[in-house]
């Protein structure tokens, strides 16, 4: 008799040789949370724990022969979308994606580490909005980046404009968006999920000390692995929030930049 596999989740993503973003970080948060990860790279990267210094996007042939390969032969139950690396790779992933449509999608593709992409970030911008977004379960965004991606260009806008410029992409065929870093009273970040019929739930969270490396790909790929495991997307959204908050507060300092989350914090806590 087979022995019951854990729920398997196909990510999209950069290889980052420090592993606190992109694919490797993927990959620790899935086995944190019970699932098994199955890596398709998309650009590599270079840098280290103070910065990401380039991007080397892969070839978009390559990308779909990675993933096409891996659906044919195991069950996929979520998709993950994080870096995506070039416009031809968002085309290739855009036609992978929609030949699962009964799958979760979790959309997660902007990382303020990675330097603009030169002449070819305004298209990349265009072509994640037009091709990814309205196919995406749930689209995971900071605030900043939602004024930009919505073409508001504002900010610092208040809670009608940021529910202004999600109802723009939610419009577009996005189930949920997540936005992330919103500022509040007290030194706290709120966070707030948003469907078509506005707020779904609003967290707020004390800002922790110091600066992390690889927060927003933790929290995607908790919330990618707790969908994977049968939750709802208001309850992932709140689970995955407290263990990206857990592993930040029991962040490493592995070089002489940034802090690196610490997925594995409980497997070294005290019983």
């Amino acid at each position: 008799m087979q022995n019951q596999i854990s729920p398997l989740v196909l990510s999209f993503g950069a290889s980052d040789p420090v592993a606190a973003t992109g694919l490797h970080a993927d990959l620790a948060t899935f086995a944190a949370m019970g699932c098994y990860g199955l890596p398709v790279m998309t650009a590599v990267l270079t840098g280290d724990t103070a910065q990401i210094d380039d991007i080397h996007p892969l070839d978009a042939d390559l990308v779909n022969e990675q993933a096409r390969t891996v659906l044919e032969d195991m069950a996929v139950v979520v998709f993950k979308v994080g870096q995506v690396g070039s416009v031809e790779n968002v085309t290739a992933i855009a036609e992978i994606i929609s030949d699962y449509p009964e799958l979760p999608f979790i959309l997660d593709p902007f990382n303020a580490a990675i330097i603009e992409q030169g002449p070819e970030a305004e298209d990349l911008v265009l072509s994640i909005r037009e091709l990814l977004i309205p196919q995406a379960t749930l689209l995971l965004i900071s605030s900043v980046e939602l004024s930009r991606l919505a073409e508001t260009w504002k900010e610092n806008g208040d809670m009608d404009d940021v529910t202004a410029d999600v109802m723009t992409l939610i419009d577009s065929g996005c189930e949920y968006v997540f936005v992330t870093g919103t500022h509040s009273e007290n030194g706290e970040v709120a966070n707030t999920l948003f469907n078509d019929s506005g707020i779904v739930r609003s967290d707020r969270w004390q800002r922790l000390a110091g600066t992390h490396a690889g927060a927003g790909s933790t929290l995607s790929a908790a919330i990618a692995a707790l969908l994977a495991n049968g939750l709802e997307i208001p309850e992932a959204i709140l689970e995955a929030q407290e263990f990206t908050h857990a592993a930040l507060s029991h962040a490493q300092r592995l070089g002489m930049g940034k802090l690196i989350p610490d997925r594995y914090f409980w497997a070294r806590e005290p019983e």
